[in-house]
């Protein structure tokens, strides 16, 4: 089979979230002896085209032009690739778009569009601090216009979350008969690993961004912080919001207990996985975020809002725990009570580590997605 596959964010990829999900998948397709043509933003110049030799295979890269006009940078980027497939379109058998932020294309070939959040919902959950968060909740209803005529145009609708589909249902009134594909993590990588016996420490990684619920994440700090002295919190990542979370930290007299890494190394990464004592994900809104995949992968328990993807991923109780959004003290009861027991905190990571490996590994979400591209060039033979 001939796969394209249209994205937004760099191939391969700089850091996590969906650009890792297009590698790793594309990844897989190429093992199971499939052609890959990967379609992604490149510059505001010329179309680029590129190889990489994966496997004794080539998967071929075209960087098509991005010219910055937000909030119409889509709506024009669009133009391009449109073009492009249309040159493409007796090469490839299929395409596997991947929302948001992906122009709108049209059979043929057969569209299957694998959905990891929703534009429309997502922006309306960014917390307004300053201009800039603003203006993304104002242009909300462009992008969501370019996303529901991107999920008309498709043959199937896949998406990372069940939740993903109740949003499409409720807001579009599309996904009747959507297929849920998941997120996944390469748990051959992310491995449970003995902890030293160094600082006591429970962690986040992800963006510091709008509707990742750090300010709630603060509230939790300061209330373990409060009963518990030997314990710190690691953050780990970069964003807008960094500098304004730093910020409340100290006015809130908690900076001392926080670490804020920044973006660190792969390498890096898995060892403070590994030797956390619990992971926390306070979002507002995500589709399935993927470090809560890589914390369960690392066997470590996971303290997360019952939110998106996460109700999918965890059973509260068995092998994590779910608090409502912005309920910090709730999420702090959980930190305190894991805390306080090692055979908790033991018997819930591995009963983690095995969802991981049941469901939510790269072999696994890579095949059903192509159950799902088969199913379609399927129908339209029949």
């Amino acid at each position: 089979m001939n796969i394209g596959i249209l994205s937004s964010p760099p191939f391969p990829p700089k850091k996590g979230g969906i650009a890792n999900y297009v590698y790793n998948t594309a990844l897989k397709f190429v093992e199971r002896g499939h052609s890959v043509t990967v379609i992604t933003r490149g510059s505001s110049g010329k179309l680029a085209r590129e190889t990489m030799q994966i496997m004794n295979k080539e998967i071929t890269i075209f960087r098509v032009p991005m010219i910055p006009i937000y909030p119409f940078h889509v709506h024009v980027h669009g133009l391009f690739v449109r073009k492009l497939v249309d040159k493409l379109s007796s090469e490839l058998d299929v395409i596997q778009a991947h929302s948001p932020y992906v122009p709108p294309v049209a059979p043929p070939p057969p569209l299957v569009t694998t959905i990891h959040t929703l534009e429309k919902v997502d922006n309306a959950h960014y917390e307004a601090i300053g201009v800039r968060s603003l203006a993304f909740k104002v242009s909300s209803n462009i992008f969501s216009s370019v996303e529901l005529k991107l999920f008309r145009n498709s043959d199937m609708l896949t998406a990372v979350s069940g939740h993903v589909f109740h949003e499409l249902r409720h807001i579009y009134g599309l996904a009747r008969n959507g297929h849920v594909v998941g997120n996944g993590v390469d748990e051959k990588t992310f491995i449970p690993h003995q902890a030293s016996q160094g600082q006591e420490y429970v962690l986040y990684v992800g963006r510091m961004d709008y509707r990742k619920g750090l300010f709630d994440l603060l509230r939790c700090v300061k209330y373990v912080c409060e009963k518990k002295r030997n314990v710190s919190f690691i953050l780990v990542g970069n964003g807008p919001i960094a500098g304004a979370i730093a910020k409340e930290a100290i006015k809130m007299g908690i900076r001392r207990r926080i670490t804020f890494t920044g973006y660190v190394d792969k390498n890096r990464l898995i060892r403070l996985y590994q030797n956390a004592k619990i992971f926390v994900m306070p979002s507002l809104y995500e589709g399935l975020p993927t470090v809560i995949l890589e914390a369960m992968a690392c066997g470590i328990p996971v303290v997360a809002t019952n939110i998106g993807g996460n109700i999918d991923v965890i059973s509260h109780g068995t092998n994590g725990f779910l608090v409502p959004p912005a309920s910090p003290e709730e999420m702090a009861k959980y930190v305190l009570m894991l805390l306080d027991n090692e055979e908790s905190r033991t018997t819930i990571g591995r009963a983690a580590r095995k969802t991981i490996e049941t469901k939510y590994t790269w072999d696994k979400v890579s095949e059903r997605i192509l159950e799902c591209c088969n199913s379609v060039l399927e129908t339209e033979r029949s």
